[in-house]
């Protein structure tokens, strides 16, 4: 076992020099197009203004993959570490800045027009309709009165703890006010966290990113300006806000229905491309929220087209946007780092820090005052939505657009705003895997852990056991030793596999999980085959369209209908049949219990004297070597009411006044009608 981690550890390490060679490479060969030119190459090329252009389109194509290369090697470190990938990115970000100031400047249009739609739509493509309106109302109070108080509070604490002024001060809150949960997410996908939770804390930053950057556009105006109109602000907050919606909805349903008429997975995809892209660039061009446009055109589209799509076509679409959000993520927290001047940061240290604490002071009221509102939200999940209130792009781009006007004021809000997303990313976010095991919310059954735990030493002994099985065949391990520790091995193996088929066989959920799992596996291992077999050209394009047609709709569908036949023809094998009268009124208690274990049963209605009142004769077919367990079941239903006198269930019955009769008979032969 140590040979095998020392060789994936030597292959790691190969990875990293193989990559960090090329990403040195790569960024060598972008500094030196400037360094290593000619005097008389550059005055060439400064007389000719089309090479120049070409130059520098070549040097951003170099610059782009560079930084691609960087964010797959921050991916497979972070990945081995497990800690959250973006993390990652701005600290590497900050490394690169660190040994040499990057001349990299990103503009906030870039940001928000390029970067943040691909984010935002595919959060919202994600988001079930059902589930958002369930909890809207919580979510939209955090995401309006929300913004609206953490604006305030983080203007006052900052206008009490420095020498701003309550504008500047209010400006700076309106632009930290947005949230940017993408780690969180991240983390809550793995851990298997409450659905609830993840919509809630999704959902919030979907509609506040709209709301602070209305709120943001509202308040430099009054900065630049010094002209404040409540009303007509109140006003003009829901124009840009609701125009944006109200384009992002036209526009979803528009797309949706062009879909719904075409087949063809790649035009399809296009369209959703152009649906993330041109509802923001419409919404802009209308000057309302282009943020919500893309939020309401992703949540229709998300909920119509896939409905419409055929199954290769929603396959492709999901992959598709969930590499253009890992794009835009890797890219936006890497010029996180590349664009923080620590110098700057240390110089405005006790700025960031009423940033700070402003933020968490703002966050807490906003949370624990606003999240009881609509269904309630459990205290758990409240902590998580606190300490998860991350910022990120959307909070820079913000700063970043901040006018010259302001002077000195601007360089310092800059830096508060990168000390704030620091400080989220790197604290908050490396500390919430910790706090949502404190808080107990990962979702694994007590029957699921067992399982696990079972199989995955059944696992680790059966990989010892071919271990030392590879060291006697190759000579490495004598015959004394082998036949020493063969044995006790294998009887090892044995014995956890059946602990861990006996958990599995006594709790359906935790078989059906691993069902899906193993039908999901064996699904893409055919497609896998189909694009082999049409590579090689043993099939054609014909063959395969049609062939991968239908294993797409077997991934995309249900599972539910196939596992319980799968389940059924196993459980099938009835050897006796328990024929229990008990009392009407443990009838249905007894049914819902025997349900999930998919035994079959059913009931007749019937009278008995000594029971004293209407009861129920109930058919069971019992599989083998599960007669205690229905026993089980029923008692525990009954609550001793229909307690079987006879302890070892044997086929003579024995009638007492108060309990109930239970006959077990052998079956030949079943059969379902």
């Amino acid at each position: 076992m140590a040979l095998i981690k020392n060789k994936k550890f030597s292959h790691s390490i190969l990875i990293f020099f193989i990559i960090s060679l090329l990403v040195i490479t790569t960024v060598s060969g972008c500094d030196s197009i400037t360094e290593n030119t000619s005097p008389a190459t550059a005055n060439t090329i400064s007389h000719d203004s089309n090479a120049e252009e070409d130059s520098n389109i070549i040097l951003q194509i170099e610059i782009t993959i560079g930084l691609l290369l960087i964010a797959s090697l921050v991916g497979i470190v972070t990945d081995r570490l497990r800690v959250p990938y973006t993390t990652g990115l701005v600290l590497i970000g900050l490394v690169l800045a660190f040994f040499g100031q990057q001349d990299i400047n990103v503009s906030p249009q870039l940001f928000l027009g390029l970067l943040v739609p691909p984010l935002i739509y595919e959060a919202a493509f994600q988001v079930k309709a059902k589930d958002l309106l369930r909890d809207l109302a919580p979510i939209l109070s955090l995401a309006i009165p929300g913004v609206l108080l953490t604006t305030f509070l983080v203007g006052g604490v900052l206008y009490w703890g420095t020498n701003f002024s309550l504008v500047t001060a209010l400006l700076f809150g309106s632009l930290i006010a947005a949230t940017d949960p993408v780690a969180v997410v991240a983390l809550f996908r793995s851990l298997g966290v409450p659905k609830r939770l993840q919509l809630l804390i999704e959902g919030e930053s979907l509609f506040n990113d709209g709301t602070a950057i209305v709120l943001f556009n509202l308040m430099v105006v009054i900065s630049v300006t010094g002209y404040f109109n409540l009303t007509d602000s109140i006003l003009n907050f829901f124009l840009v806000a609701g125009g944006g919606i109200i384009i992002g909805l036209i526009l979803g349903l528009l797309i949706s229905l062009a879909i719904s008429m075409i087949d063809n997975p790649l035009i399809e995809t296009t369209l959703t491309s152009v649906l993330a892209f041109g509802s923001y660039i419409v919404a802009e061009q209308f000057h309302v929220s282009g943020v919500l446009a893309v939020v309401a055109a992703g949540i229709v589209s998300g909920n119509l087209g896939p409905s419409r799509m055929s199954p290769t076509t929603r396959i492709l679409a999901f992959n598709f946007w969930e590499y253009a959000a890992f794009l835009a993520n890797s890219f936006v927290f890497l010029l996180i780092g590349l664009q923080i001047d620590l110098n700057v940061l240390l110089t405005d240290w006790n700025a960031i820090l009423w940033a700070i604490l402003a933020v968490l002071v703002a966050r807490a009221a906003s949370i624990y005052g606003l999240s009881w509102i609509g269904s309630g939200v459990p205290m758990r999940y409240k902590h998580i939505l606190y300490w998860g209130g991350l910022r990120g792009a959307i909070s820079l781009a913000l700063a970043l657009s901040l006018p010259a006007s302001l002077g000195d004021q601007r360089t310092v809000i800059q830096s508060m705003a990168f000390g704030v997303v620091l400080f989220t990313l790197l604290i908050q976010g490396s500390t919430m895997k910790p706090l949502i095991n404190r808080m107990g919310l990962i979702e694994k059954s007590e029957s699921q852990a067992e399982y696990d735990n079972m199989n995955a030493r059944a696992v680790m002994a059966r990989t010892a056991y071919k271990q030392l099985e590879t060291m006697y065949n190759d000579g490495l391990l004598s015959q004394h030793v082998w036949n020493l520790l063969s044995k006790p091995i294998e009887n090892h193996v044995d014995t956890l596999t059946t602990a861990a088929a006996k958990t599995m066989s006594s709790h359906p959920d935790v078989e059906i999980r691993e069902l899906e799992s193993a039908l999901q596996e064996a699904l893409k291992s055919e497609r896998a085959a189909l694009r082999t077999l049409l590579r090689d050209g043993n099939i054609s394009e014909e063959t395969f369209t049609e062939l991968v047609h239908e294993v797409d709709a077997s991934l995309t569908e249900n599972q539910a209908d196939l596992i319980q036949l799968l389940r059924l023809r196993t459980l099938r094998n009835i050897k006796h049949l328990m024929t229990i009268v008990i009392q009407e009124r443990d009838l249905e208690k007894i049914t819902s219990l025997l349900q999930p274990y998919e035994y079959p049963f059913t009931h007749i209605a019937s009278t008995g004297g000594f029971l004293g009142r209407k009861n129920a004769t109930l058919l069971i077919g019992v599989p083998a070597e599960k007669r205690r367990e229905i026993k089980a079941l029923i008692e525990s239903a009954g609550k001793g009411r229909s307690k079987a006198l006879a302890e070892e269930l044997s086929d003579k019955p024995e009638i007492t006044h108060g309990g109930a009769t239970i006959f077990t008979l052998d079956v030949e032969r079943y059969e379902e009608l």
